[in-house]
């Protein structure tokens, strides 16, 4: 019950905020590609949480990026992983992905790949990346794709970290919970990037303002952990309704793409205010909402069943390397991109906060 009154506070305290001892209840999403040390840190600085995306990484970059960050902020900070499943190989199925692929290399001057790779290893199978963690003591570790396994969670707990877990469904923020996650990020089908659903496809019952409000209501009389509102979530009267339904925070990231410190090319910057979005799994083999660009079209049209993540990505970024062409690239994207407000990391917190 102490949860519930928190999460529905008209003030900034909550008990995510109190959990981090954070000055806003708001998270900056992980988006790799798009983040920065410099845009963690200074989300961080602002009194919200920054987040720093390792799941694209090796180890080693991973130790470069969190040393990066701390350079910059005392604060916390949160490091995002992926705990994707390991990919099972079906040389039928990659097969004829890779033959769908190949078209669209003619004329780059590239030869389309003969094989898929496994690009991103999943931090249950990375015990360099766990070592990297366990060393730099971020004060949170965030999980996408699924729960880490007992002895990630035995290690992290040990160090002191707490950990936040993305889920799409009730039933998913149970397991978690159950997998002793200290908060929830419950993400809505319309945010952007790559789904964190992991037992079933994402659900467009939880899209839009509607269906995303009743997921985070479901969720709170669910589970008894702060539960963080993801998915098309822009300014601070879209965090607020989320508070007022329980949340005890939000997590926003397509709001950040626009900022200066973030990595999006100027192309991407110049496609979020009028930019449509749509999901499609055919770019990297799990579902992910991006803007409808080239790319994204190809992907809507291709009848090729995609690989397992992360194979299908691995083809894909060849081709888009190969074709170096700002409208077949990932602009991935929620359903709030046309509300992005090009506006410094840190101003754009304290605007969310003046509007909350």
């Amino acid at each position: 019950m102490f949860r519930r009154i928190m999460g529905q506070s008209r003030g900034m305290k909550t008990a995510f905020t109190a959990l981090l001892n954070l000055k806003i209840p708001l998270i900056q999403a992980p988006m790799a590609g798009v983040s920065t040390p410099g845009m963690a840190a200074a989300v961080s600085n602002a009194g919200a949480l920054g987040s720093v995306p390792l799941g694209a990484l090796s180890a080693e970059g991973a130790r470069t990026a969190l040393a990066a960050t701390r350079a910059l902020t005392d604060r916390p900070f949160a490091a995002n992983v992926f705990v994707h499943p390991t990919p099972g190989r079906d040389a039928d199925r990659e097969s004829v992905f890779l033959r769908a692929l190949t078209p669209l290399f003619e004329g780059t001057g590239v030869s389309p790949p003969e094989k898929l790779e496994e690009i991103y290893r999943s931090f249950n199978d990375d015990d360099g990346m766990l070592d990297v963690l366990f060393a730099a003591q971020p004060a949170v570790v965030s999980l996408h794709f699924g729960a880490a396994s007992g002895d990630r969670m035995r290690a992290l707990r040990s160090a002191g970290i707490r950990v936040l877990g993305t889920a799409t469904s009730v039933e998913e923020a149970e397991l978690l919970a159950d997998n002793g996650v200290d908060g929830l990020v419950m993400q809505g089908y319309g945010a952007g990037g790559h789904s964190g659903a992991f037992l079933a496809p994402p659900d467009p019952a939880t899209g839009g303002r509607q269906g995303l409000l009743k997921l985070i209501r479901d969720t709170v009389a669910a589970v008894t952990l702060p539960v963080i509102a993801a998915g098309g979530l822009m300014d601070g009267a879209d965090v607020r309704e989320m508070l007022d339904a329980g949340a005890s925070g939000a997590q926003l990231g397509t709001a950040f793409i626009g900022c200066p410190e973030s990595l999006a090319s100027d192309a991407y910057r110049r496609a979020l205010p009028g930019g449509s979005t749509e999901l499609s799994s055919r770019i990297s083999g799990r579902p992910a909402r991006g803007l409808n660009n080239e790319l994204m079209r190809w992907a809507s049209a291709v009848a090729a069943e995609p690989p397992d993540y992360p194979l299908t990505y691995d083809g894909v970024k060849q081709l888009i390397a190969a074709r170096n062409d700002s409208g077949f690239s990932v602009m991935w994207a929620g359903e709030g991109a046309a509300r992005t407000r090009a506006l410094p990391a840190a101003e754009l917190v304290r605007r969310i906060q003046s509007e909350l």
